[in-house]
């Protein structure tokens, strides 16, 4: 029997969290079940084993594939040499994603691990793990700024990131809530916030056009 290449493996398990994604946005974490995900991707209930022993498994991963391409972001931001454009970076690149439209099924699916994670330890983990790496990239850019003297450094980089945080998240469930959102509006509405509560006076003057609209 010939060997599966290791392209094929990522291939057929990508399948398979294709398929997960699918059937999770559409019927929630609960009412899947894994003969659910076989059928829509194809695989034979043996193969869905061979990557993944538990329902619990499947959506880790798809948590953990988000991940990392949050990763990417992150680690663009923090290639800045001025933490201004590298918050710009974050701001842009977080934004834009909410109005992809092919995201909205891993959208509505990290939604649905929010709840999980408060019954399920493992998971709760893995969510929080993702929102931590994020608010560390947040506070490792506000804390280059503030020794800069770009930003006020009365100002909690933890607090600061939560609340950026909090915001995306509450715009990621209304956007899977359906709701048209203006996000040139909102975007404008956070970079007048951060203009007027986070910069310094010397900021402003060395960076008229960072966070502007």
């Amino acid at each position: 029997m010939p060997k599966i290449t290791e392209a094929q493996r990522e291939s057929r398990r990508q399948q398979i969290l294709d398929a997960a994604l699918t059937c999770f946005s559409r019927d929630g974490f609960h009412a899947t079940t894994t003969a659910d995900i076989v059928r829509e991707s194809g695989v034979s209930q043996g193969t869905l084993y061979l990557y993944f022993a538990t329902k619990d498994d499947v959506i880790i991963a798809l948590a953990d594939d988000r991940h990392q391409g949050e990763a990417l972001v992150n680690a663009l931001a923090q290639s800045e040499q001025d933490p201004i454009a590298g918050l710009a970076v974050l701001l842009e690149l977080y934004g834009r994603s909410l109005d992809d439209r092919q995201r909205m099924e891993a959208r509505r699916v990290g939604i649905q691990g929010w709840a999980e994670a408060l019954r399920n330890p493992t998971i709760h983990a893995s969510v929080t793990s993702g929102a931590a790496a994020v608010r560390a990239a947040i506070v490792r850019l506000v804390e280059r700024g503030q020794q800069a003297g770009l930003m006020q450094t009365a100002l909690s980089p933890d607090a600061f990131a939560r609340v950026l945080i909090a915001t995306f998240q509450g715009l990621i469930l209304q956007r899977a809530w359906g709701e048209d959102i203006d996000l040139h509006a909102v975007g404008e509405v956070i970079r007048a916030m951060i203009r007027g509560g986070v910069f310094t006076e010397a900021a402003k003057v060395a960076h008229p056009d960072n966070l502007e609209g």
